[in-house]
């Protein structure tokens, strides 16, 4: 028996989230059918984060056993081969699997120890249909040094309750946000938020208060009353699914994993640049 680690993109507005559904319109069911024709039997996956409708991934690190033998370059090419193309292993690589009962196995969700995402924001009066399902957008003026300020008030380990959604089943509120940067170029602006975990809508639901900040409604320091209130009804709605990136599940260097590192998205502004 092998365990294999895959590097999975896809573009999540074409699909219904990444958990599988009985529909079959999920990320998750798309991958499974191809890995399974592919495999020849059945194949049964996890993931390191599932993704909502609507929400895209750069690279998500999903994980299953096998003991079918094929080379890491057949993987990535054969699965791709009975895949939509709105979803691609990127790819693919074996870690040691000697005992399947060890408790130090690799596992694509419990070995992980930090998480990215991007989220992409058009600002501009009018709309862009071509960053439709591609970006958020707000057609507001934004004060984006606010916004900047506002965000200092995340950095740390922080009760997340108030961007929680009420159907998140994380153990814990508890999360730690290691980092998070707004970098802008022309209507463009890309939210970077780094933390050892997520929980369900916290990205979107930190985006939507931002974004209060950004337009006068609220004050920077907005943000650490919310933390401190852990009442959600007094944050803002969650902002729309659109923008939303899946960018990198940071792992132990150990598991020698090929991944993109995804710091540079769309080609945009260093991600230490302040301008």
């Amino acid at each position: 028996m092998k365990r294999l680690v895959l590097g999975v993109q896809y573009d999540g507005s074409r699909w219904h989230g990444w958990q599988t559904q009985p529909s079959g319109q999920t990320v998750q069911d798309q991958l499974e059918k191809a890995l399974s024709a592919f495999a020849k039997s059945a194949v049964k996956t996890t993931c390191a984060g599932r993704t909502d409708a609507g929400v895209h991934a750069l690279e998500q690190v999903i994980h299953f056993d096998t003991e079918l033998d094929r080379s890491m370059y057949s993987w990535m090419n054969g699965v791709n081969a009975f895949l939509p193309d709105s979803i691609a292993v990127l790819w693919a690589n074996e870690v040691p699997f000697d005992d399947p009962d060890a408790q130090d196995n690799f596992h694509a969700r419990f070995s992980a120890y930090a998480r990215t995402y991007h989220y992409v924001l058009y600002n501009n009066p009018v709309r862009s249909p071509l960053w439709a399902q591609r970006a958020g957008w707000v057609f507001r003026s934004l004060d984006v040094s606010k916004m900047r300020e506002a965000t200092s008030y995340l950095l740390g380990e922080h009760d997340f309750t108030v961007f929680r959604a009420a159907a998140c089943q994380a153990k814990s509120p508890i999360k730690h946000m290691y980092d998070v940067q707004i970098r802008q170029q022309g209507d463009l602006l890309i939210f970077t938020l780094r933390a050892s975990a997520f929980l369900h809508h916290m990205v979107r639901n930190i985006i939507g208060s931002l974004l209060f900040v950004g337009i006068g409604k609220k004050e920077p320091d907005w943000i650490e009353h919310l933390l401190i209130s852990r009442d959600r009804s007094l944050s803002a709605p969650t902002f729309m699914p659109d923008g939303l990136y899946l960018a990198k599940i940071d792992y132990d260097k150990k598991w020698d994993l090929p991944q993109n590192k995804n710091d540079n998205f769309l080609g945009l502004l260093p991600l230490n640049d302040s301008q």
